[in-house]
């Protein structure tokens, strides 16, 4: 089996479940949205979770990718930073259990938190102080970092540093990576349209978008057309339509995956990460289009039962049953 590296923004996640959207109105967060906080706003989101129930989760885009590829079996590595500091230790620890091959730098800041609302209708907002993972820098990166891997994994809320991400996918290819990049964000998306479309015209090989953020980068509203856009740049395109599955085009290969039934949608977060974990699992397995992307389905559909992006052990058995399944048809 290849292996995968994961590159992003070291986060923990701190989240919390409302009753209303009042909060994300008071905090001046749009629904749906992930907003960069200033340590200022983190603390006053801190201070009104202190009253509230809140669940704790290692975080970050790539890191819930990885996480889930490890619970698969996968062996996958992770670049990030972190502070000295609870949460960072904690952040470590949690990877190393999972038998993630983390390669953490270490910072001054306190490590990054991501603050996360989840609606009633199982919608979430993040308001992200990136602490520490905003002082990874591009003369952090070695060659050797990548080294014996298939695919470099770089979620794209890390184009807040274009030189980060820039030596990162020039590492990656010089060690003969294959890269994939996850959009991230529609907002992050629309905000920096010109250089998503360079890294992906020069360096990526595998896109995964949303339908929103496929709508920001080819201002096409049908996700068939974006598809077909994004295709054209790279080697895979895919654009997930939630509830109504993903598209997946390769070439001229084009299929549609449906989702999984899921009676009672619980929490979205991770829902992206955990599709591409699933579907790139599928690949370096050597896997069809439509196979990966059935496996990247019954993730995504299972971690938006729960709070969070830590799928207990027991439901990870029945995933594995359920992706069994899928290989004998």
């Amino acid at each position: 089996m290849d292996k995968i590296i994961g590159m992003g923004n070291a986060l923990v996640d701190v989240l919390v479940t409302l009753q209303d959207d009042s909060l994300l109105d008071e905090m001046s967060l749009p629904k749906g949205s992930m907003q960069l906080i200033n340590e200022d706003k983190f603390l006053k989101i801190s201070g009104k979770f202190s009253g509230m129930k809140t669940h704790k989760a290692t975080g970050g885009s790539a890191g819930n990718t990885v996480l889930a590829l490890a619970n698969l079996g996968a062996h996958p590595g992770f670049i990030g930073k972190i502070g000295n500091d609870d949460f960072g230790q904690y952040f470590k620890k949690n990877g190393l259990k999972q038998g993630i091959d983390m390669k953490l730098l270490a910072g001054d800041l306190p490590t990054g938190v991501a603050s996360t609302f989840i609606s009633p209708d199982g919608e979430r907002t993040f308001g992200t102080y990136l602490g520490a993972a905003a002082t990874m820098k591009a003369e952090n990166l070695t060659l050797d970092m990548f080294k014996g891997y298939a695919y470099l994994y770089i979620e794209g809320y890390l184009v807040q540093d274009h030189e980060l991400i820039l030596r990162a996918m020039q590492l990656g290819k010089e060690a003969g990576l294959q890269i994939c990049l996850d959009m991230a964000s529609y907002n992050i998306v629309a905000g920096d349209l010109e250089f998503f479309t360079l890294l992906i015209n020069k360096y990526v090989d595998i896109v995964f978008a949303n339908e929103e953020e496929a709508k920001a980068f080819t201002g096409k509203e049908d996700p068939k057309e974006a598809l077909e856009l994004i295709s054209k740049k790279c080697s895979i395109a895919i654009v997930k339509v939630g509830g109504n599955g993903s598209y997946i085009r390769k070439g001229t290969e084009e299929i549609k995956v449906e989702a999984i039934p899921v009676k009672k949608v619980i929490d979205t977060t991770g829902a992206g990460d955990y599709f591409a974990s699933g579907f790139l699992y599928g690949l370096t397995c050597g896997y069809s289009l439509e196979k990966c992307a059935k496996i990247g389905s019954i993730l995504s559909g299972n971690v938006i039962q729960i709070v969070g992006t830590t799928i207990p052990g027991e439901r990870w058995d029945e995933i594995k049953l359920n992706i069994n399944e899928v290989l004998s048809e």
